[in-house]
């Protein structure tokens, strides 16, 4: 299970939490006990001066993603969607000895899921519906995704859609999550036969993150947990030109105050603990390096972060 972070600015912090994002199902596991499914993804926020998670809308459309992956309402439409959490690629995983088929359903509270591949059987609230930038507000209910028909497949060799597409990069970072052992997924679809490593999915919601985190004098961080359950760690991380320092802060149970780190460490060194970190929270080797690999390039960019 994995983690938090943030992103520090002048006037505000952008929260960046490494979290399951919602809950999911796959439906036939409890007939295979030797079924395995694991997920991971990221979510953004931005805190205002007093640490709470403001409104606000994505900077960019979905122009970072291959041209398969399909958008609700079109790909500029979550631009424009205000919300307090942006969920950026969540995936899931399967693992079995055995073909098995399942069928899964992700819920995601106060949320609408704006992009996802393969495609789904159903999604909530339907995106034929015209949604407009308060949406998340006005809706009584959250967002959902459904795939009634994924075949997990072993013994599949890989066969997935790639950067042959026509706009296609052969280096976006939507392939990094490819790298792992996970059983190749055949998923029927309206669409046709679709085969990918995993389910994808991202989506913007308006509930309330379970963490604050306050910029104070000095360049203090000030983190408060407003869950209640621990947060099991977190790491102060900046980077300034090709300097770049982190600080371990263990586990958050109610508060905490982080001084800024010296800039005297390494990426590969920030990546190994943060590996350490995600597998044990349950993340599989390969996985965690395939989601590190996902983000490196946001995760470490000039600033701080708050993992």
């Amino acid at each position: 299970m994995p983690v938090p972070a943030i992103r520090l600015r002048v006037a505000s912090l952008a929260v960046l939490c490494l979290v399951l994002p919602g809950s999911f199902g796959a439906r036939n596991q409890s007939l295979n006990p030797e079924l395995t499914a694991h997920e991971w993804g990221t979510f953004t926020s931005i805190a205002g001066r007093d640490g709470v998670a403001v409104k606000w809308s994505p900077l960019t459309g979905s122009t970072d993603l291959p041209s398969f992956v399909e958008h609700l309402n079109g790909a500029q439409f979550k631009a424009g969607l205000r919300g307090t959490v942006r969920m950026e690629t969540p995936v899931l995983y399967f693992y079995s000895p055995h073909e098995t088929d399942v069928s899964v359903k992700v819920a995601f509270s106060k949320g609408v899921i704006t992009e996802w591949y393969p495609s789904a059987s159903r999604i909530e609230p339907n995106p034929r519906h015209v949604l407009d930038r308060e949406a998340l507000y006005q809706q009584q209910s959250g967002g959902s995704i459904e795939w009634e028909s994924v075949r997990v497949s072993p013994n599949l060799a890989a066969s997935f859609p790639g950067p042959d597409h026509p706009g296609d990069d052969e280096g976006n970072q939507y392939y990094a999550a490819r790298e792992t052992t996970a059983a190749p997924l055949v998923v029927k679809t309206a669409a046709g036969v679709q085969r990918e490593k995993f389910l994808f999915y991202r989506g913007v919601s308006a509930f309330s993150v379970p963490v604050s985190a306050t910029m104070m004098p000095e360049q203090k961080i000030h983190l408060t947990d407003l869950s209640q359950e621990e947060i099991p760690s977190v790491i102060l991380f900046e980077r300034r030109g090709d300097k770049v320092g982190y600080r371990l802060g263990g586990a958050l149970r109610s508060e905490m105050t982080l001084d800024p780190p010296e800039l005297i460490s390494t990426l590969d060194s920030m990546s190994r603990d943060l590996e350490d970190i995600l597998t044990s929270q349950g993340l599989y080797p390969d996985e965690a390096r395939a989601m590190i690999e996902t983000w490196r390039q946001s995760w470490f960019e000039e600033g701080s972060r708050l993992f």
